[in-house]
């Protein structure tokens, strides 16, 4: 299993509307940015899981966890022409841009913040403090289980 960071601006789609979502869960569409399309489309698989981050909002950190769901869906998004994501080059008997679905599994006890992570010398090569613009980044496992011992959960993830 491999370990994921997922960003979404909070005013947009928070994690918070995740778990409201039915199901707890919902199409992770909007990302338009290659490389990132590209970990969605060949590395990520169903059953890692993924911290949901907050972004560019007055006090940016990872919120909760969840859980991919599926793979390999061709994002809706794209063929909606009322949508900021509309791609009209997209063809739907091959999209251009693949997404996941992803299931919220809980909040963090303790949100654990960009500032807090940038002062944490375990956490420096860490993708998000490295190439912060990328909307899903990988997670190493050591990274992770420090991100849940801070956050209180005592470096390990239980359902």
């Amino acid at each position: 299993m491999n370990h994921w960071l997922l960003k979404s601006e909070p005013d947009v789609f928070s994690y918070y509307h995740l778990e409201a979502a039915p199901g707890r869960r919902t199409v992770w569409d909007g990302v338009r940015n290659y490389q990132a399309r590209n970990i969605l489309r060949d590395e990520i698989q169903v059953s890692d899981l993924a911290f949901f981050y907050h972004s560019s909002c007055k006090e940016p950190a990872i919120i909760g966890v969840c859980r991919v769901t599926r793979t390999g869906l061709a994002d809706p998004s794209q063929f909606d022409p009322a949508s900021d994501y509309f791609d009209a080059k997209s063809d739907a008997a091959n999209p251009r841009w693949i997404t996941i679905e992803v299931e919220a599994l809980r909040a963090l006890k303790h949100p654990i913040t960009l500032k807090d992570m940038r002062k944490d010398s375990a956490l420096q090569e860490m993708a998000l403090l490295n190439r912060s613009r990328l909307s899903v980044q990988p997670v190493s496992a050591e990274e992770w289980s420090h991100i849940l011992h801070l956050a209180a959960d005592n470096g390990h993830f239980h359902e």
